[in-house]
């Protein structure tokens, strides 16, 4: 499995496996398991969903610390991935943090839908 290397590539490989809804279904799953206050429609756009999840996670980082890494450790974020990035601006952390939930989780549905 080839991982996508932003946002559009990877939105584009799951709506060509026809995975969206799925992708959706498995953030709110883990978002509950973390008790992050975060619950996305099933037809959230794209473009909705991207904006919300980083917001969500610029405030954890901000205010919430312990929750932020309580849920990068509960969806399986690599810790090796997370320490590589800059953390000098909390703007851009956010972004890139958000960056690889997505590809996170959908290494679940993918795996999921696959075997």
């Amino acid at each position: 499995m080839n991982l996508p290397s932003n946002f559009e590539d990877l939105i584009a490989e799951v709506n060509q496996l026809d995975l969206y809804k799925k992708l959706v279904l498995q953030l709110n799953k883990d978002f509950l398991r973390a008790n992050v206050d975060l619950n996305f429609h099933e037809e959230v756009l794209p473009t909705s969903l991207k904006l919300v999840l980083y917001e969500t996670v610029y405030t954890l980082i901000q205010e919430k610390f312990a929750d932020y890494l309580n849920l990068l450790y509960l969806i399986d974020v690599s810790e090796k991935q997370v320490k590589a990035l800059d953390g000098s601006d909390p703007l851009q952390l956010a972004e890139a943090v958000s960056f690889l939930i997505l590809k996170r989780e959908w290494q679940k549905v993918w795996f999921r839908n696959k075997y």
